[in-house]
């Protein structure tokens, strides 16, 4: 297969209160999971879904007749590094080209921005690692770049860094290829920094850690809405919003 898909889904979702697991958390009546495989229908030849083991039943009777998705689990809730790691069994089996990542609540990108990741990935020349960004105000995350605009750092609110007011935030979308996914995994796993507040193996002080040796392209998103999760009823209620305009708009 060309693309894998791996959606990171083992979060329990505590703050949105709801009695089904994050994932299955219905915007605008239908969960999120469905609204995200149904969103990359076009792009990803198979989905790896990982989801924490007391989710597990769950998931397996939710997605018993899809055929385009396979389930991973995380035993531990360490952080988004093993969530993804968790997948490397499947991604060793199906052998994709291009790996993209996507948590399972940014359910509001546009398909102009997945489109344009399509293109610049899954050929030979593509970086090791592409992802989209916005520029916003209040950002959850923050990259710095040096004077040549290579990502050298990482801002994020969850860790308590002091965020500037206007700042470079991913919209929780990445590709990678197959050699960066085995980096992740047989290099910089060994001994990621730790998330100063959480405590967590985290994934996206990877990009500059990769940064530092390896080609890292990004490119703007078509709007900043897409940059939009959801932790909270509130989110939840702002995506539902947006889900609604963009399914006006098409």
């Amino acid at each position: 297969m060309s693309r894998v898909l791996i959606i990171p889904a083992a979060g329990r979702g505590s703050r949105l209160q709801a009695e089904v697991p994050k994932f299955l958390y219905p915007i605008n009546g239908k969960p999120m999971i469905d609204r995200l495989i149904a969103m990359y229908s076009r792009y990803a030849d198979c989905n790896v879904v990982v989801v924490g083991l007391d989710h597990l039943d769950a998931a397996t009777r939710h997605f018993r007749r899809c055929r385009n998705v396979s389930l991973a689990t995380q035993s531990q809730p360490t952080g988004m590094l093993d969530a993804i790691l968790a997948a490397r069994d499947l991604v060793n089996t199906i052998a994709p080209r291009s790996i993209w990542i996507t948590w399972c609540d940014q359910i509001a990108l546009r398909q102009e921005t997945l489109q344009r990741l399509a293109d610049l990935t899954g050929s030979e020349s593509q970086a090791p690692m592409t992802f989209p960004t916005v520029v916003r105000t209040d950002p959850y995350i923050h990259f710095e770049r040096d004077s040549e605009q290579k990502i050298i750092g990482l801002f994020e609110r969850r860790e308590g860094d002091t965020m500037p007011d206007v700042g470079e935030n991913d919209v929780g979308l990445f590709a990678m290829t197959r050699a960066a996914y085995d980096l992740l995994g047989d290099v910089y796993a060994m001994d990621p920094p730790r998330g100063r507040a959480t405590a967590e193996r985290n994934f996206l002080p990877f990009i500059p850690w990769l940064a530092r040796a390896h080609r890292v392209s990004t490119f703007p998103a078509t709007d900043t809405t897409e940059a939009i999760g959801v932790n909270t009823a509130a989110d939840a209620e702002a995506l539902a919003g947006v889900i609604e305009n963009i399914e006006h708009e098409s």
